[in-house]
């Protein structure tokens, strides 16, 4: 651990949705001297992340779905494309996004690239995430797909290049979608 840190109790503010803490930490500056400082972080668990891709057609899978947040924070229909993604719920990043694949997008696919690791917010929040790609085509079984339980999520197959556009007209603003969709471009351009 870090000898310059020294984390007091932490408070817990709201354990409704995930849970919010209020921590309160000693932290010894560059020039030696020890100040106390409060910080509130959310804990929503560890999550991943793909981008499935049809590298014949060059076309890429993303969902649809209302994300309250970016409703309240000026979205005016608080639906938001991304990537299909999920909690980690007790299990391994590769499993945890086999999973969420199937239940969001309908995709059952046996093998997953991962690409990297990523802090989306740390200024407030605990989650990592993991980047998955994977391939997929016509004949990548699909059933269902469109979430579980309370989730409505709808399917989108688009052009690569078409996604891209999305980024730049605004269309699509999710951090972790738009890394990958610039991953994905950049592989192809160094291939």
């Amino acid at each position: 651990m870090n000898e310059r840190i020294r984390l007091h109790e932490p408070v817990t503010l709201s354990s409704n949705w995930y849970t919010l803490r209020k921590f309160t930490f000693d932290y010894q500056r560059k020039n030696g001297a020890w100040e106390t400082q409060s910080r509130e972080a959310y804990d929503r668990g560890n999550g991943a992340v793909i981008l499935l891709h049809n590298p014949a057609a060059d076309t890429v899978i993303l969902t649809r779905q209302f994300r309250l947040p970016t409703f309240i924070n000026g979205n005016p229909t608080g639906m938001l494309i991304e990537a299909c993604a999920g909690l980690l719920d007790d299990e391994q990043p590769e499993a945890a996004i086999l999973r969420e694949t199937e239940e969001e997008t309908g995709y059952r696919l046996t093998s997953v690239r991962k690409v990297m690791e990523a802090y989306m917010s740390p200024g407030s929040v605990t989650e990592r995430l993991y980047f998955y790609l994977a391939d997929y085509s016509a004949a990548t079984e699909r059933r269902g797909g469109g979430g579980i339980e309370e989730e409505e999520i709808d399917v989108l197959e688009l052009p690569l290049a078409q996604a891209l556009a999305m980024v730049g007209t605004g269309e699509i603003q999710d951090g972790k979608t738009i890394m990958l969709l610039q991953h994905l471009r950049l592989q192809q351009l160094t291939a």
